[in-house]
């Protein structure tokens, strides 16, 4: 059977879509235009490809790491440059030159992206013509498509902030759905769908992960450009948020799992159910926050309650040692909850009732 086509989430990449799309437009036909008009260069191909390559569609649009990309491709160029002058053009040479290119790239920087990048360049310079101009215009491309896809990252910046809010909030709504599997699946006693938020919580680290290259793409942004000096109070909170998102997220793999474990008697949980819901409504209130941040408050005030009730023996006083477990599992994601909307670690442990 044939996957259906997403239409909502074909046009949802085409929005995102627009603004590195504009960035890399503009500064390939730039890059292209100076080379060409400025230089003298006839056809600077090597100009516009740099750009595109360096500045791309990735989320993560640091300029160390287009800075990388731009020196991995201008040594791939500027090798196969100098190997073509020296030994000429033959299968034999480009075997040679590809090689050499990767071994030096994997010498100079761990970044296999970085070694990549050099060899797709390396196999373009030693496999195409000789353009006019003689030996390493293709190198002074390079090198002008690069300080272009420099100057566009602090000159047509990307909006950093609706990236990692993006982001943030598809981590948030995975929260979100585990807790609300997880307390349906205790107050039904079924241990299927235990699993399956166990499953779910399991395959958090791409988003998290995602989250965190955002932010740090963005914060690195935001700090070089001048048009971008009203995000970084932004960024700074969400950096914050997500340090601590990161830890909760961990947690919830341990609830979860602990969920599954009791769940496996089919018998139904309700009191451990409805802490679950009360802590995905705080959850909510975290996610909402990250555009509203009059509501970062409101999320506190709502964690605190639930922090004050985390008492094992209290939730569970008929439970076995795995059921006081599995609230226990419950008190550091909250005490890393509470961290993401601003609060001291330490006064948030010691809200907790004495275990």
């Amino acid at each position: 059977m044939r996957p259906r086509f997403d239409t909502a989430a074909a046009w949802a990449r085409t929005r995102d879509a627009l603004p590195p799309v504009a960035q890399i437009t503009v500064t390939a036909v730039a890059s292209f235009a100076f080379a060409h008009y400025v230089i003298g260069h006839q056809s600077p191909l090597i100009a516009a490809i740099v750009v595109i390559s360096a500045l791309g569609f990735v989320r993560d649009a640091r300029p160390v790491r287009v800075l990388e990309t731009v020196l991995g491709m201008t040594l791939g160029i500027a090798l196969a440059e100098l190997l073509l002058l020296g030994f000429g053009v033959g299968l034999v040479q480009y075997a040679f030159a590809l090689a050499l290119t990767m071994l030096v790239a994997r010498f100079l920087l761990p970044n296999p992206a970085f070694a990549v990048a050099a060899a797709v360049q390396c196999s373009l310079v030693m496999l195409s013509p000789l353009p006019a101009g003689g030996p390493f215009t293709r190198t002074v491309d390079a090198l002008v498509g690069g300080a272009f896809a420099l100057l566009a990252t602090v000159l047509i910046p990307r909006d950093p902030g609706k990236a990692a809010t993006r982001a943030g909030l598809r981590i948030l709504a995975e929260h979100d759905g585990i807790l609300a599997d997880l307390s349906a699946a205790l107050a039904e006693g079924s241990a299927k769908r235990a699993d399956s938020a166990l499953a779910r919580a399991r395959a958090t680290q791409p988003l998290t992960d995602a989250w965190s290259n955002a932010v740090e793409s963005g914060v690195a942004i935001a700090r070089l450009s001048p048009f971008l000096r009203r995000r970084r109070f932004d960024l700074a909170r969400q950096a914050s948020m997500q340090a601590a998102i990161e830890l909760c997220t961990r947690s919830l793999r341990v609830v979860a799992r602990r969920a599954a474990y009791v769940a496996r008697d089919g018998a139904p949980r309700p009191a451990v159910a409805d802490l679950l819901a009360r802590v995905r409504v705080s959850v909510e209130l975290i996610s909402e926050s990250l555009t509203d941040v009059s509501l970062q408050p409101v999320a506190r005030q709502s964690l605190i309650e639930v922090a004050r009730h985390l008492d094992p023996a209290g939730m569970a006083p008929d439970g076995d040692f795995a059921d006081r477990n599995l609230v226990q599992a419950m008190r550091p994601y909250i005490v890393d909850a509470l961290a993401a909307t601003g609060m001291n670690a330490d006064e948030a442990r010691d809200l907790l009732p004495r275990a």
